[in-house]
C-alpha cells in the first residue's frame, strides 16, 4: 500500500466485535459515544508493561520491537492488565515508533534512552529518502494477527487501538531520539515548512495506516498520542501540526469506531485537540486529559465533548486514602462531562503496585 493513498472505505467485517454486538454496548463504547453507563468505565495508558510481573517474565530476553511484532507475545501482553485488573478495555500492546519499523526505518528502544534512530532526518535531502518509503500491507499482518489474538481472548471486553501522533514521530526523526524540547522539530516547521510538511504528512499516513489495520482486525476504539504536543505554541499546534493529525485519523474515520486524542501537558490545546476530532470526521469522539487539568475546567473549555482521565499517577504510590479521595474528586469533576472514563493524567509508572490499581478499578466500579 502507497502511504499517500488510503485504503478504500468499507464497512467494518461481520465478525468486527462492533458489529457482531460483542463490545456494542460495553461501558467504555457507550461512554466515548456521550452516553453514562451504569459504571464508570476505567482503563490505564501504560496499564500492560513494567508495573506487572507477568509482564517482566514473559518478555525475558526478547527485545521492545520484537515484542510488539510477535503476535502471541503481543496479544498475551495486552490481555494481561485485563485479566489481573478488570479494567474496561485493553489496550494493544505496541510502541508508537513500530510503524516506522515496518516501513523499513533504522530505529530501536534502548533501554532507559528510548527510541533511537538510525540517524537525525533533518534535511530535505533526508526527508526525502524517508518519504520514498512506503508500508507494504503485507508488513501490516503481525499487527492484524495480534488484533485478532487478542479480540478473540477479550470477549464483551474492548480493545483500543494505539497510534503515535504525526509531531512526536516526526519529533523523534528529527532530533534523532528523544528530547526534552524538541527543537529541531519545532526549528524545521518553521525554517524548512516544506519539507515539514512532507515529513508530517509520511508519519500522518503511517500511522493512519497502523490504526486502520488493528480496527480492520477488531479494535472498537482508538487513540493518538501525542506525547510531544505540549511543546509547543497554540499558534504551531494549529498551524503546523493539527492538519497531520486529523489526517492520521482520517484513516479510520470511514469504519466509525470512537476515536481518544491525548497529549501531555496539551492544556492550552484541548480545544483544538477535540478540532482535530471534529475535522478528521470522527463522529464519536473523546479528549484525553493530563493530571495537570482539573476534568471539571477542561469540560467548561469542551462542551458537550466526553473526556478520558486524569488521575495524578504520582498519587499511585501515596497513602490509600490519599488515592482514594483524589480518585473520588476526579470521578466527581469528570461529572462535568456529558460521559467519562477514568484514566491516568499519563501513563502507569514502571515501579506502581498492580495491587493498586486493581484497587482503583474496584473504587471506580462502585462509584
Amino acid at each position: 500500500m502507497n502511504l499517500a493513498t488510503l485504503a478504500p472505505g468499507a464497512a467494518l467485517p461481520a465478525d468486527h466485535p462492533l458489529v457482531d454486538g460483542r463490545t456494542a454496548s460495553a461501558p467504555l463504547v457507550r461512554a466515548l459515544r456521550g452516553d453514562r453507563p451504569e459504571r464508570l468505565p476505567v482503563w490505564f495508558m501504560r496499564q500492560a508493561g513494567r508495573s506487572l510481573p507477568e509482564y517482566r517474565e514473559v518478555r525475558q530476553g526478547t527485545s521492545m520491537l520484537d515484542s510488539c511484532l510477535r503476535p502471541d507475545l503481543a496479544s498475551e501482553i495486552t490481555l494481561q492488565p485485563v485479566r489481573r485488573h478488570g479494567v474496561d478495555a485493553g489496550i494493544f500492546f505496541s510502541d508508537i515508533v513500530v510503524p516506522l519499523r515496518l516501513a523499513g526505518v533504522g530505529v530501536d528502544i534502548a533501554p532507559g534512552v528510548g527510541p533511537v534512530m538510525d540517524q537525525p532526518y533533518r534535511t530535505a535531502d533526508d526527508v526525502e529518502r524517508l518519504v520514498a518509503r512506503s508500508l507494504d500491507d503485507d508488513a501490516l499482518t503481525p499487527i492484524r494477527e495480534a488484533v485478532a489474538l487478542t479480540v478473540a481472548e477479550l470477549g464483551s471486553t474492548p480493545l483500543i487501538g494505539f497510534g503515535g501522533a504525526p509531531f512526536t514521530l516526526a519529533a523523534y526523526l528529527g532530533q534523532g531520539r528523544p528530547s526534552r524540547d524538541h527543537l529541531a522539530a519545532r526549528t524545521m516547521m518553521h525554517a524548512a515548512p516544506e519539507t515539514w510538511n512532507r515529513l508530517v504528512s509520511w508519519t500522518a499516513d503511517l500511522t493512519g495506516a497502523f490504526l486502520r489495520a488493528q480496527v480492520q482486525a477488531g479494535a472498537s476504539a482508538v487513540q493518538l498520542f501525542d506525547s510531544w504536543a505540549g511543546s509547543l505554541s497554540r499558534a504551531d499546534y494549529t498551524d503546523r501540526v493539527a492538519g497531520a493529525s486529523a489526517r492520521a485519523l482520517s484513516h479510520v474515520a470511514d469504519l466509525g469506531v470512537p476515536g481518544i486524542h491525548f497529549g501531555t501537558g496539551t492544556g492550552h490545546l484541548l480545544g483544538e485537540m477535540r478540532d482535530v476530532l471534529v475535522s478528521a470526521g470522527v463522529r464519536d469522539h473523546a479528549v484525553g486529559v493530563d493530571y495537570r487539568t482539573p476534568l471539571d475546567e477542561a469540560a467548561g473549555v469542551l462542551p458537550g465533548v466526553p473526556l478520558q482521565g486524569n488521575v495524578d499517577p504520582a498519587l499511585l504510590a501515596a497513602p490509600w486514602p490519599v488515592l482514594e479521595a483524589h480518585v473520588r474528586d476526579v470521578a466527581a469533576r469528570g461529572s462535568a462531562a456529558p460521559a467519562h472514563v477514568l484514566n491516568l493524567g499519563h501513563g502507569v509508572p514502571p515501579d506502581t503496585d498492580p495491587e493498586v490499581l486493581t484497587r482503583v478499578v474496584d473504587l471506580a466500579h462502585s462509584l
